[in-house]
């Protein structure tokens, strides 16, 4: 089985439906969310998501959108993208939003968006961070996103190894616990501008990194149409 892992779409459509033509054939799509916020697609993102029949949880960025205070957090820019959000969406996408969980488990894996200890907020940056969140999940695995990064924290016996994935690594998941970030597939932010997601086949018992190029002029111009902020726009094309 082959398993699409997508986190922090960002309402980013292009970006969206270029990493789904480039991985390929998938039995199923996992969503660790943020999919709205920043970008000038929220519902067609959603819609997309339906399509695929793709399940997970809930970001910071989601429940903002769909009125939570969460946006009181948000600095200028996620805010007006935000209150730009909750202008325009349907009401089949607040809908959706709203009915996402903070925390899923599936097939023994575990799914969150910000950490394990704090699902909507807390960003797993550090050693010390992901070893506080290795006692806050039971499963073997935990997909997470929110940093925008992608990255992996393993449990080697009590000692925990960061491993920084690029286009193409390969991690075999073995007895040993790990934490796991595809990377974000609408706003990257480690210097590198393809999106970034992973594919996880279970069969082969492993996660393989995807960065994907895409038509960033094409989103930037969209953006700039319903006139999203001008750093949001610029920070495309350096994935920062």
């Amino acid at each position: 089985m082959r398993i699409a892992v997508l986190s922090d779409i960002h309402s980013n459509l292009i970006a969206l439906d270029a990493v789904l033509a480039s991985i390929g054939t998938v039995d199923a799509v996992w969503q660790l969310g943020d999919i709205v916020g920043y970008g000038p697609q929220p519902d067609a993102v959603v819609e997309r998501l339906v399509e695929l029949g793709a399940i997970g949880v809930r970001g910071n960025h989601d429940a903002a959108a769909v009125g939570g205070s969460e946006i009181e957090y948000f600095n200028v820019d996620a805010r007006r993208a935000i209150e730009w959000t909750r202008r325009v969406i349907r009401p089949e996408t607040v809908a959706y939003l709203a009915a996402l969980p903070e925390r899923l488990v599936e097939d023994e894996i575990t799914m969150v968006h910000g950490s394990p200890r704090e699902p909507t907020w807390e960003y797993v940056t550090s050693v010390t961070i992901a070893r506080a969140s290795f006692a806050a999940f039971a499963t073997r695995v935990c997909l997470h996103g929110h940093t925008h990064i992608p990255a992996v924290f393993r449990d080697d016996r009590g000692t925990i190894e960061l491993v920084t994935p690029g286009h193409g690594t390969t991690l075999t998941l073995d007895e040993r616990r790990v934490l796991v970030n595809p990377g974000s597939v609408g706003q990257p932010r480690d210097g590198d501008p393809r999106a970034s997601c992973a594919v996880i086949d279970t069969d082969r018992s492993e996660v393989t990194w995807h960065r994907v190029a895409y038509d960033i002029t094409a989103v930037q111009a969209a953006m700039r149409a319903v006139d999203l902020p001008p750093r949001l726009i610029a920070r495309l094309d350096h994935g920062l």
